[in-house]
Formats: structure tokens, C-alpha cells, sequence
């Protein structure tokens, strides 16, 4: 860290972003009714939310986050519509991306050159089995989606390109089972799948709202793989029902996104509290579901396309950019507009089968 902030121009005697240090014992293992969102927190949320709001009193975002305007576009897809004009507006503009494997550009901007007051703390894991999931250094995202929209990085000082690496995962995963909150997720836009920084990055995002991928059934492709079709895109499911399978977890989903990108595909990947993969009326405690998204890669913006496809759109939920289009989108438009980048049926199916046996060996 202490290189990271020295990069990031921290001023003499300014102090690194305090621990948080968190044990088994930290782990939420059911979160909170959805009609108790503002009583039920953790310890992680408590700190990250006061951090966050801090930081948007003493103007350290790019705009002042309220209130979105948000409604449910009829149809059976439920997909989740919000307006967030200032984000359109007022972010920063996505590098250009030429390929899947582009390195780490120290030119470009990058996550070593964050402001250290942008810093919220840093997550490390004490005791458990096995060894610790990389340290994440937690971050406001100066550009949000939501309140309480976090980056979660790897060690920025290492450098390392847009490529989900498995320790970086499972440390976001862990992320996920410390908040008490039922609509904190973690997600991954991958090179060519939305990302805009080319610097290793995940995301955390507190979301108001069920959305159906949490329950819906999936279908089996193996012992460790399903194909859950809810939502408005085809996702690979992984399901870890507590802690002490997030690692074999995180192992699998990156050695099947390492496949994906071996086969020219980008990903996205979103982690949420969810119920096994067979469904609510199965048996089993709900867990922790983990999609992986293919797709066909886009590097550079395309023409006509209402809104950029990354893991929130795939998941459901549309931050949309201008009011007219928030208020006039239709579901059959905004399916449109995202299963253009989605795999044909039986390319996904005989992707699904080959990343079967793959987790089978």
C-alpha cells in the first residue's frame, strides 16, 4: 500500500487507509430480509457505507448521487430500469480496448494514481483454512451506479491487466459474505465485456431490488455447472453455499473464463446472494450464486446501441443515460439490444459442455 499511495501523490503524513481485518467469524451466513434493509448491518456494511457517504460530503465523486428514478419495464423478464444521467454524462471515458489480452498500459490512467482520500480501507483475512485470498484495497467508484458503488483492487501496485485472477475473486466473494445486506453484489466486466479501466478491478454494488437469477432454477450441465436462463442473458452458475467453498469456486470460474477468453470470448461475471442451483424448493440454505457470462467481445463503442452491455445490464438491472430512453424503453427493445452480444443457442450449449469437462478434470 505504501507504494500505491506514494504513486497516488499521498501528501507527507497523510495515513494509509486503515485495515478492516476480518475472520470466519465476520461471515453473514443468511443476509437480511428484503423489508429490512436500512435495520439489519454488518460490520462491513457499517463501515463502508459511513466511508462512502463521507466521501461524497467532502465532494471526492464526480457528482452528487441521489435518488434514481427506477422502474420495472413490463414483461416477464422484470428487468430493472434506472435513470443516472450524471454518470453518462460525467464519467470518465472507457480506454480503448484492441483485444482480450491488451497488457497493462502504465500510460493510460490506472488505479495507482487514485487520490488516497479515495481510499476506503483495506480487506485481509485472518485464520480460516487454507491460504488467504489476495488483500483487496477498497475503493470508491468516483463515477457510481448506486450508493455505496466500491472498486475492489488487488494490490494496485502490481500492475496487473484486466484478467480475473482467482485469489482476486475469491477476496471479492469473501467481500460479498461479509455485508448482511441481501442485494450486495460483486461483479467482473472483462476486456472486451464492458470494462473501462484496464487494471485488475471488481466491483461492489449495493442494489435495492431482487432480481430473478437469485432463485431461478438452473439447469444441470455437471456436478459443479449449470446453465440458469433467467434474466435477460444465458449464465453459467456456480453456487458455493458457504465459505469454505469460495476457493474451489473461484478456481473454477477462472479456469473457465481463462477458456472463454482461449476461445476469443469476453466475460462478465456478478456474485449474489442466491438459493441453490435447483431452486428455492429444493432443500439447502441459500449460498452464494456466481454467473459467468460468454460473449461475443466489443472493443470500442458500437454505433445504435442504447446503452452499454456490462455485468449489471446482463444481470437485469439498466443504468440508462438519458431521460426520454428511460421513460419510452420497452422489455423486447432492451432484450434487443443486449442478446446481440450473447452466443447463439447451440454455440452456448456446446460451450457449456466442454467447460463441464474441463471442471471435471
Amino acid at each position: 500500500i505504501a507504494e500505491m499511495t506514494a504513486m497516488a501523490g499521498r501528501e507527507p503524513g497523510e495515513p494509509n487507509p486503515q485495515e478492516f481485518v476480518y475472520g470466519d467469524e465476520d461471515f453473514v451466513p443468511q443476509a437480511a430480509g428484503w423489508a429490512d434493509l436500512d435495520s439489519a448491518r454488518s460490520r462491513f456494511d457499517r463501515v463502508l457505507l459511513a466511508g462512502w457517504s463521507d466521501r461524497m460530503e467532502r465532494g471526492l465523486f464526480r457528482y452528487r448521487l441521489g435518488p434514481l428514478p427506477t422502474r420495472v419495464l413490463p414483461g416477464p423478464a422484470r428487468l430493472v430500469a434506472q435513470l443516472n444521467e450524471q454518470r453518462s454524462a460525467e464519467r470518465r471515458p472507457p480506454q480503448p480496448v484492441r483485444s482480450l489480452r491488451d497488457p497493462f498500459d502504465p500510460g493510460a490512467f490506472n488505479f495507482t494514481q487514485l487520490h488516497p482520500a479515495e481510499l476506503l480501507f483495506r480487506l485481509r483475512r485472518t485464520g480460516g483454512p487454507g491460504p488467504p485470498p489476495d488483500p483487496l484495497l477498497v475503493a470508491i467508484n468516483a463515477s457510481p451506479l448506486e450508493r455505496g458503488h466500491v472498486l475492489l483492487l488487488p494490490e494496485p501496485a502490481r500492475r496487473l491487466p484486466q484478467v480475473l485472477t482467482a485469489p482476486a475473486l475469491r477476496g471479492a466473494l469473501e467481500a460479498a459474505l461479509l455485508s448482511a445486506h441481501p442485494g450486495f453484489r460483486v461483479g467482473f466486466n472483462g476486456l472486451g465485456g464492458g470494462a473501462s479501466v484496464n487494471h485488475l478491478h471488481l466491483h461492489g454494488l449495493y442494489v435495492d431490488r431482487p432480481l430473478p437469477l437469485e432463485e431461478a432454477p438452473a439447469e444441470p450441465l455437471g456436478p459443479r455447472l449449470g446453465l440458469l436462463r433467467a434474466g435477460p442473458a444465458p449464465a453459467f452458475l456456480f453456487f458455493a453455499p458457504g465459505p469454505a467453498a469460495l476457493e474451489p469456486v473461484s478456481r473454477d470460474v477462472c479456469r473457465a473464463a481463462e477458456h472463454l477468453s482461449g476461445a476469443g470470448l469476453a466475460c462478465n461475471v456478478l456474485a449474489t446472494r442466491g438459493d441453490p442451483p435447483a431452486g428455492p424448493g429444493a432443500g439447502g440454505g441459500r449460498g452464494l450464486r456466481v454467473l459467468l457470462w460468454a460473449r461475443q467481445p466489443l472493443f470500442g463503442p458500437k454505433a445504435g446501441e442504447p446503452f452499454v452491455v456490462a455485468l449489471c445490464e446482463l444481470a437485469g438491472l439498466l443504468p440508462l443515460p438519458a431521460e426520454p430512453l428511460y421513460r419510452d424503453i420497452t422489455e423486447v427493445q432492451a432484450l434487443s439490444a443486449i442478446r446481440q452480444h450473447l452466443l447463439p443457442e447451440p454455440e452456448l450449449l456446446h460451450l457449456g459442455g466442454e467447460l463441464a469437462r474441463l471442471l471435471e478434470n
